[in-house]
Order: C-alpha cells, then structure tokens, then sequence
C-alpha cells in the first residue's frame, strides 16, 4: 500500500525488480502461410530465441532445446528465419549455420558447411529451391559480406552479389524473376546513403541483368523493397527527407501518391525488418511514425486511410493473409502482443504476450516532450509517477538515453521505466537529436556532433522539466547503455547538472572502441565525430577518459566481461580514473554477459542495485 507521506524516490512498489526483469520477454518476425503464423521470441530467463507457430487457435515452441534462433551478421543480426515449401529455414546461434526443420515431424537438418561464415535476411526461392541470404565471412583477416543462395537439397552454394561492402534486404518478385536488394560501401551507414538494385533471372537460374534502381547519392537512404502483386518494385526513400514509400510508376522511380510526411520506418540496424506491405488489389498496409508515436493503417491507391489497433503505439514485424492482418504491437500499458487484425471489420485478437502487469492507476503513461536545447527542437517521452506524496516536494529524475545513438526510444510500456516510477522517480526518455524517426534532417544532426547536441539534449530536459514544476532539478540523475552510456558520461563530465549517473557498458574512450569496433560500424565514429587524426583535438576533448577529473558525481558502472564493442578494459579503465581522484564508484562486473545483458537475473540485480546507488544520493 502506498504511504503518501513517504518521500520521492522512497515509495514500496509490489512491482519488484525480479518483475521487470522477467517482462522483458519480447517478439521479432512475424511470417505466415498456409500452415500458420510463425514468429521468434525471446525468453529472457534462459537467453534462448525460439521459433512459434500459431495453428488450429493455439501457440506452439517448436525449436528443440539445445537450439537458439540468432543471426550475427553485421552483430546486430535478423531476418533470422523464413517459410519454405519444405519447412523452417532458420540460422542457429552457436555456429551461424543454415538449417531447415521439417513441421511434420520437427527433425532438424544442417545445410551445407561455412563455418568462418554467418548468414541472415533469409528468403524463400521456390524455383531454385534454395534459401537467399546475406552472408558475412570471417577470415584472413578481413570481413566480406555476399548475397547468395543455398539449396535445400544439396546445401551448395552459388553467389548472387558481390563486391559491395554491405548486403541486405534480398527480396523476390512473386513470380520469380526479379530479385531486389539494398547495398551500400563504406564509409556510408546504412542510415545515410544506399543503393537500390535488382536483377532478372535468366533462363539458366542466373541473375545477369543487374542494374541500380535508385540511391548512391549522398542525400538518399533506401530500405525495406517489396514487389506488388503487379510486379513493380517499392521501396522507403528519404529522398524528400522522410521514409516514405517510392516505386516504379509508368516505368519512372517516384514517390508514391498519398505520403504523409513521417518515417515509416526506423534505423536499419537489424536485418528483417518490415514495416509496411503492399497490399494485393492495390494499396499498402503501413506503419509511420508521428511526433514518436506509431500508427497502423491501411491506404488504398486512392488514399484513403483506415487506422488499425488505435490503442497501441508501436507496431512491427507486420504480415498479411487473407483473412487477417499480424503485426507485433506495443502499448502504453502493457506488454509486447502478437496481434490479427481481421480484415473485414478491423476487429483486435491478442495472439500471444500483451499482459497488464500493473493496474491502470499504477501504471505512468508517456507524455510527448517537445522542448528546445540550444535553439533547435529535441524530443522524447515524460513519465510522471502514478502517485504523488504529500510532502512539499519535487520527484527526483532519472533520464533514460537509448544507445545507437542513431536509434529510438518509443512511448511504449517499458518494464525498467515503471520501475523507476513506481517508486517516485520521474523519468525522461529522450529522442535526443541524432534519434530516427523524426525525419533525415533531425536524424544527421549526430554527424560531426556526437557528444555535443545529444549532451545539449540530456541538459535542456532537466531545465525544461523544472521550469514546468515536474520535478527537482537538484535531484536529477542520467544513465544509459552503450552509446547512451557515451552521452551519460559527458554530461557528467560537461555539466554539472546531474546529482550522480550509471554508465551501461557506456563508451568512455571513442578512440578505444573506434580501434576494436566490427566492419558495420567501421566507420560510425568518423561519421559522429570525425577523423582521428585531422579531428584529432575534438576526439581529445569529448572522451570522457580524458576529463575524469571534472567529474564529481558518483557514477556507478555495469559491464559484461565477454562485451566485444566496449571491452572491459575501456571501463576498468575509466573506473581507475575516478577512483584517483576519490569520486565515488560503484562496479559491477558480469563475466558471461556481452555487450546489453540478456540474462533476467542480471537485468534484476542492475536494476536493485542502481536503485540503492540513487537512494544513498538522495
């Protein structure tokens, strides 16, 4: 029960750390046919991705136990399994090896043998029976990255693509004959400047006539391609500064008639997404995202609109039959739901997940933050806490800083959050400049400025918070994960507006990461900051391992031991330094986590003792 005259940051909560932790079971890919509707979930008490089918109205595991469903390729994986004449094609965790099960009787099959290789983005080639894939090979010292495709009945090989750095996105025309890609070269990000390419099959099985749709220019990034039922090719441009959908119209690459001004997409960071359909007899079934929050609809070639599952706020993953419309949601109050949406009347049926674990008056809705940092506008999510104390007081703030940084947050029931405001704190969950879903223009403003404009960000909000009277400035706090941990520790170092932090796996020496980083983001800390040696002094002034000593806040530290992006050292490193100068220090060192801890207990005890390490401050 709530003692009203308990102070800000002190509630009980029955919404304990263990809970949170435990929620964060999640959905990705969603793919449906005549024998169901499949998709992976994440099971955060055992790290394990397993296949479900959703068949005759009930759900079904069907990975065998001692498999994980994950792809590795460009780290960060997807598109980890697709639907075959024959069964599952799917890449296993341990060894990033193809597979294929059979439904009938759930025997799982190796297909052929690459073990320096990984694979993921996996599509269907009925005519050649064959699973196409992006494929990543590790050896003689360098990275290469392919399209190929691997037969069911052989496991042999053929390469499709090849000689760009990046492949993704591989995609066939429903009769067979087109296959379309998205492709890019360094030191472009898939975020920045791509290419759109497709190619004929000939009359041997071979895809001669390649040619380059639209992109590779230095203003257009491409994503997501489909062909319609006609055959024309669509795909998201932001080439008038939104992910919006282009296509073949009349034999000319235009944007399509009807678009809305918004992202209908996020970064690319992993393989597999989809975030919109065309739709047979005309039309798409979309998802955009509006001032950060997600919207489902249809549009007809016409235009017109028919909203979808208006209650959610975030939608992925979608697929299409024809009888029903699928998609991962998310809500403002409850957990991630596989949703069918009938066709007919838009009618919502919760297939799996979309528990409420907090009743309504518990639980601390998202409110839009439009605010001003430095001149420009910055955005994110405000969450207040449910109750108030009858105390003469202001609730403390913790912000939340998501990593990439060329990433999102979402205004979606997060499990960590409710935690923290279950217990009296408010929280900020910043879209901080640099973040996607706001259009190509607020999404380059990172370039050049890492550890600046996103800095600026974190600052204003504590500012505009008070000057509302939302919370107290002198009790402020800031945290985050990997890039976020970055930004974190700047404003730290920067500013003296936080009363103490915690840095997740957080970079502390860019030049560091920059040295043992992986080829997808070889170039990212260029594009961020610039050039180590022409831009030398700007990395010398925004690494925090440099500015230790103007750090005077406690700081606590996370990290994992088997983390390949931030290593261990990099933290130790920055730890050694506070500790020099007797700040206050708290490390906690997970031996068996990577780089974003997976394991529930971990996420439990990260968020206990995060807690306590505020609470002392306070």
């Amino acid at each position: 029960m709530h003692d009203s005259s308990a102070r800000y940051g002190f509630f009980p909560s029955a919404w304990s750390a263990r809970q949170a932790a435990s929620a964060s079971r999640d959905f990705a890919e969603l793919k449906v046919n005549a024998q169901g509707l499949f998709w992976v979930e994440f099971n955060p008490q055992d790290g394990r991705n397993t296949l479900w089918r959703w068949h005759a109205e009930q759900a079904q595991c069907l990975t065998p136990a001692h498999l994980s469903m994950r792809s590795r390729v460009h780290e960060y994986g997807g598109g980890v399994f697709c639907l075959t004449e024959h069964g599952v094609g799917f890449v296993n965790d341990s060894d990033q090896q193809l597979y294929l099960q059979q439904l009938d009787d759930g025997s799982v099959q190796r297909l052929g043998e690459s073990l320096q290789c990984r694979y993921g983005d996996l599509h269907f080639d009925r005519l050649a029976q064959a699973l196409i894939a992006v494929e990543e090979c590790h050896g003689q010292g360098r990275v290469r990255n392919r399209l190929v495709s691997i037969a069911l009945a052989t496991g042999q090989r053929t390469v499709l693509a090849e000689g760009a750095d990046f492949y993704t996105s591989p995609v066939l025309s429903d009769d067979g004959q087109r296959l379309a890609w998205i492709e890019w070269d360094r030191p472009a990000q898939p975020w920045t400047q791509t290419r759109l390419c497709s190619a004929r099959r000939d009359s041997r099985g071979h895809w001669p006539l390649l040619k380059v749709v639209a992109g590779g220019n230095s203003e257009e990034s491409l994503q997501q391609p489909r062909f319609d039922g006609e055959g024309r090719l669509i795909c998201l441009s932001d080439r008038d500064g939104w992910w919006q959908p282009w296509g073949e119209v009349d034999g000319y690459w235009q944007r399509l008639p009807h678009g809305v001004e918004a992202d209908h997409a996020s970064a690319p960071w992993q393989l597999g997404s989809c975030s919109y359909l065309p739709l047979h007899g005309g039309g798409l079934l979309l998802t955009r995202l509006v001032n950060g929050w997600g919207e489902l609809l249809t549009q007809s070639a016409a235009g017109v609109e028919q909203p979808l599952a208006t209650d959610y706020s975030r939608f992925r993953a979608l697929a299409v039959d024809s009888d029903f419309f699928y998609c991962i949601a998310e809500a403002p109050n409850g957990l991630s739901a596989i949703l069918a949406i009938r066709r007919g009347d838009a009618q919502v049926q919760v297939l799996a997940g979309g528990e409420q674990p907090l009743a309504a008056d518990q639980v601390a809705l998202p409110e839009a933050l439009d605010y001003r940092s430095n001149g420009e506008r910055a955005h994110g999510f405000f969450y207040a806490p449910p109750r108030a104390s009858t105390l003469a007081e202001q609730p403390p703030l913790v912000v939340f800083l998501h990593g990439g940084p060329t990433s999102a947050c979402y205004p979606v029931f997060d499990p960590r959050i409710q935690f923290w405001t279950q217990r009296g704190f408010a929280v900020a969950d910043l879209n901080y400049r640099g973040s996607s879903g706001f259009g190509r223009a607020y999404r380059q403003r990172l370039e050049g400025q890492w550890g600046v404009v996103d800095v600026q960000d974190a600052v204003a909000v504590v500012a505009h918070l008070a000057g509302a009277g939302r919370i107290d400035p002198q009790r402020a706090f800031i945290r985050g994960g990997s890039a976020g941990g970055y930004t974190a520790l700047c404003a730290l170092a920067f500013h003296s507006v936080f009363r103490g932090g915690a840095s997740l796996y957080g970079v502390s020496d860019p030049l560091a990461l920059r040295r043992v980083t992986h080829k997808f983001e070889g170039d990212y800390l260029d594009w961020l900051i610039g050039s180590p040696i022409t831009d030398a002094e700007r990395y010398e002034a925004r690494t925090p391992l440099f500015h230790a000593s103007r750090i005077t806040a406690p700081v606590i530290f996370f990290q994992g031991g088997r983390d390949a992006v931030v290593l261990p050292e990099q933290t130790a490193s920055m730890v050694a330094a506070l500790q020099a100068q007797g700040v206050e220090v708290e490390q906690h060192f997970y031996p068996d986590e990577g780089h974003g801890f997976r394991r529930a207990e971990h996420l439990q005890e990260v968020l206990e003792l995060e807690l306590g390490f505020y609470r002392r401050l306070l």
